[in-house]
């Protein structure tokens, strides 16, 4: 799979419109269109766009959201086929909103298993079929955030302390939980002598120290560092992270 650039993952397909004559009146607005979760370090969005070229002030919109479960069936002795279940949840949170967007990060929390959102439209009492989204796995389909940066010390070289980033779940004590008990990860520090060119990055460590020391470095001369955050199994990176500059004595 290519690096990716983006510091956000969304992941969107063809539209898919189902109906639910059922539960809602008779079907007739423009359905929403490119329904896609976007995720970052797990905290994972709905987004979608209007039906409509110009959308109505009083359009709004309903989600759903359900797990993908898979059951095994049997036939006979003989191994049978896959089949897939579950059941459209509301968010209640994200029922009658004017927004184009609904957090479903509480609803997504089992990072394994896969999802699937979907959007329903409402303008003076007309309501559309639902879009659905794609497939949506969080563990596999969520980018990393690139890691924090801190200058512990600078004198003839340059002392760094790495921290990763953090989930939106807690331990129990209440602290996030960092992405690195999901992930095996590396961090890739990136070095930018001020003197010679402010876009050009020199590699200069890869690994999974939190602590590392640059030296070899030139007094008097402006550095400045980014770091990236590297997942080998996906073959992904982070976006790179704040610049941290320093003058070294």
């Amino acid at each position: 799979m290519p690096k990716r650039k983006r510091n956000v993952q969304s992941w969107s397909c063809s539209p898919k419109h189902e109906g639910d004559h059922a539960f809602l009146p008779l079907l007739t607005d423009a359905p929403p269109q490119k329904v896609e979760f976007r995720s970052l370090n797990f905290n994972s969005t709905l987004h979608w766009q209007p039906g409509r070229a110009r959308e109505a002030r009083d359009t709004v919109y309903f989600v759903q959201y359900k797990v993908f479960l898979v059951a095994h069936l049997a036939h006979g002795s003989a191994t049978g086929c896959w089949s897939s279940q579950g059941t459209w949840q509301n968010k209640d949170d994200c029922w009658g909103i004017q927004n184009h967007v609904c957090d479903l990060t509480n609803e997504t929390f089992d990072i394994q298993e896969p999802y699937y959102g979907r959007v329903k439209a409402a303008s003076a009492g007309v309501y559309s079929d639902w879009s659905l989204s794609c497939r949506f796995t969080p563990w596999r389909e969520t980018m990393i955030g690139p890691p924090t940066i801190t200058v512990v010390h600078s004198n003839k070289s340059i002392m760094l302390k790495l921290q990763a980033p953090r989930s939106p779940y807690k331990r129990k004590r209440g602290s996030k939980i960092p992405m690195t008990n999901y992930y095996d990860l590396l961090y890739q520090v990136f070095i930018i002598n001020n003197l010679l060119d402010e876009q050009h990055r020199v590699l200069v460590y890869e690994g999974k120290d939190k602590v590392i020391t640059i030296e070899d470095l030139r007094p008097g001369v402006s550095y400045c560092i980014v770091a990236k955050t590297y997942m080998p199994m996906l073959d992904r990176s982070s976006a790179y992270s704040n610049r941290q500059c320093t003058v070294l004595q």
